[in-house]
Formats: structure tokens, C-alpha cells, sequence
């Protein structure tokens, strides 16, 4: 069987902890796989809100996730504290790729590793829109 496997970055530019919550757990006592990407959307918003920016409005235009991949490594469960590290990568004219390891915080397990392709986007003309210049210069300078 093919398996997807992703490369985690070599540099870590934001890191968060979050618990597992009842909402999280499927039917097999375990962190569900799609409580995997919203973790990552809390994730994700608490590095912008670091960098002062939101979904809604980095530097006037929004982010809207165009991929996504998840490689489950290890299973988490009910009460778990996660340690979330990210990093923006493969910036390009319009978007960028962030890089996510989760790992379990009590023994350091990788739980899963996660990238997600962020589109930069006009959602009053509902178009991909070119990575603002100024994103650039402060991504460049804070991380």
C-alpha cells in the first residue's frame, strides 16, 4: 500500500499547546481524524493572531485553505496536552504551505504531522489574490 508521508520543517517559527476534548474523540476512544484539522485551525489562528493578523485580514485579504494532508503517526486521547509546532513554507505568489508536528506533550510522541497549502484570497471578489508585499516583510522580520 502507498502511504503519504510529509517532511517536517527544519525550523519551527510558532509553537502552542492544546488538549484533547470529549469533541474530539470518535467512536474508537481516540483523537478523531477530522478533529486533526481543526486543531490545526486553532493552531493556525493562534499563529496569526501572534503575527497580529487573522483569517479575515492579512494585510486586507483573507486566507482560504486550498489542501490539505495529514500523516497520522500515533493515536491521542481524551485529555491529551498537544504541543503544536508550525511553520510557514514554500511561500509563493499567491499562498504558502504550513507545516505542522503535533506531538503528545507527556512523552514527546509525534502524533501527526500536517500541511496545509493557504491561499491568500479576496472574498468580496471570491478570487486567489497575490501575497501581499507586506506579509513578506514581516514574516521576514518576526519569524
Amino acid at each position: 500500500m502507498s502511504r503519504l508521508h510529509i517532511q517536517p520543517s527544519d525550523k519551527w517559527h510558532f509553537h502552542t499547546e492544546i488538549s484533547v476534548q470529549i469533541g474530539d474523540i470518535n467512536y474508537g476512544n481516540h483523537l478523531a481524524n477530522d478533529a486533526i484539522l481543526r486543531l490545526c485551525h486553532e493552531a493556525r489562528l493562534r499563529l496569526l493572531t501572534s503575527m497580529g493578523y487573522s483569517e479575515m485580514d492579512v494585510e486586507g485579504v483573507g486566507l482560504i485553505m486550498v489542501d490539505a494532508a495529514i500523516e497520522f503517526k500515533r493515536q491521542a486521547f481524551y485529555g491529551d496536552k498537544l504541543h503544536f509546532s508550525l511553520a510557514i513554507t514554500d511561500l509563493s505568489k499567491t499562498g504558502f504551505v504550513l507545516n505542522y508536528r503535533i506531538q503528545r506533550l507527556s512523552d514527546q510522541v509525534d502524533i501527526a504531522l500536517v500541511n496545509t497549502g493557504m491561499a491568500f484570497y479576496n472574498y468580496q471578489r471570491q478570487r486567489i489574490s497575490r501575497t501581499p508585499e507586506n506579509f513578506l516583510q514581516h514574516l521576514n522580520q518576526s519569524i
